[in-house]
């Protein structure tokens, strides 16, 4: 099975597991990614022209003549330029970010007419409102693992004392809502004597990722919206306390899960991440993560492709 991949962000580590656990069951892949300035972190904002993607659809009309058997679209705004070519079929994989506004509307219409759909959650199959495969994004179990705190710390380079809050993403990107991060932050500190830290991450490697979620007490996720935070599942994976807004598919993810708080309000999340501070507990997460390893999710993938061809 020979797959094209279409794509906004080649370099997205989810994107790159993906192919990695497609490719491990025996499906080689080819990659086309949108050309042009990506100046900003949300792909529907990303700064390339409409040049940019003509430029694009040229080169997928002129890979899909090749012996592929189906092209893959992942993102909406890669989906018009793979069902635009005659010749294949098309898995329209959504991302989360691509079901809201101008491009939302883009996404569901193309959904319509693609041979499968594979979103993270219920939630976003509810969204697009056509028949979908529900697969979340894998989880390396193997690299994202409970690791020593102290170890983590030292690693990193955070003091040893004190309460450290993980916000898992850059500040500037404002579906993530930092500014509410700050708010509940502060209402914390306001309630107890030990220092509190908020941690920002930006431009980390996703392979040290692991050593900043050892490290923290607690992740913080207040985004206003998520498809399946990648994030979340990963904190669970190395038994991290997790306090969210009920976004994407967190509360399904976090459900039954000890030492973690799915909130509404900001007096939630802030009693929420109280909670788990005061405790100190590691949380029960790994184990409720332990069925969306990337294998699974590669014979997911490949179990769709199969159903198209």
């Amino acid at each position: 099975m020979h797959v094209l991949n279409l794509v906004t962000n080649s370099q997205a580590p989810f994107f790159e597991q993906q192919v990695a656990a497609v490719c491990d069951r025996g499906v080689s892949t080819t990659t086309v990614a949108v050309a042009g300035d990506r100046r900003t972190t949300d792909e529907e904002t990303s700064g390339r022209s409409v040049l940019d993607y003509g430029r694009f659809y040229a080169r997928v009309l002129r890979r899909a003549t090749e012996s592929y058997d189906l092209v893959h679209a992942n993102y909406g705004l890669t989906a018009p330029m793979a069902l635009a070519q005659p010749r294949r079929p098309v898995v329209l994989s959504f991302w989360g970010s691509d079901l809201l506004g101008n491009v939302g509307r883009l996404s569901r219409w193309c959904a319509r007419r693609a041979d499968a759909v594979i979103v993270m959650s219920r939630a976003m199959a509810d969204e697009v409102g056509t028949d979908c495969h529900v697969i979340p994004h894998g989880v390396d179990l193997d690299l994202f693992r409970p690791i020593p705190r102290r170890d983590a710390r030292e690693a990193v380079g955070w003091e040893r004392d004190g309460r450290q809050v993980l916000f898992p993403y850059a500040a500037k990107r404002e579906m993530k809502d930092y500014p509410r991060a700050e708010r509940v932050v502060e209402a914390v500190r306001a309630r107890t004597d030990e220092p509190v830290a908020l941690r920002t991450l930006h431009g980390v490697p996703h392979a040290r990722m692991p050593l900043y979620l050892n490290a923290a007490d607690a992740l913080l996720l207040t985004s206003k919206s998520e498809g399946s935070p990648n994030s979340v599942k990963e904190a669970m994976a190395c038994n991290l306390p997790v306090v969210a807004t009920d976004v994407g598919d967190v509360a399904e993810r976090l459900a039954g899960v000890d030492a973690s708080h799915v909130c509404r309000s900001d007096e939630e999340l802030r009693d929420g991440l109280i909670d788990v501070l005061e405790r100190g507990e590691p949380s029960t997460g790994r184990a409720a993560v332990e069925s969306l390893g990337l294998e699974r999710m590669g014979e997911r993938i490949r179990d769709v492709y199969e159903s198209v061809i």
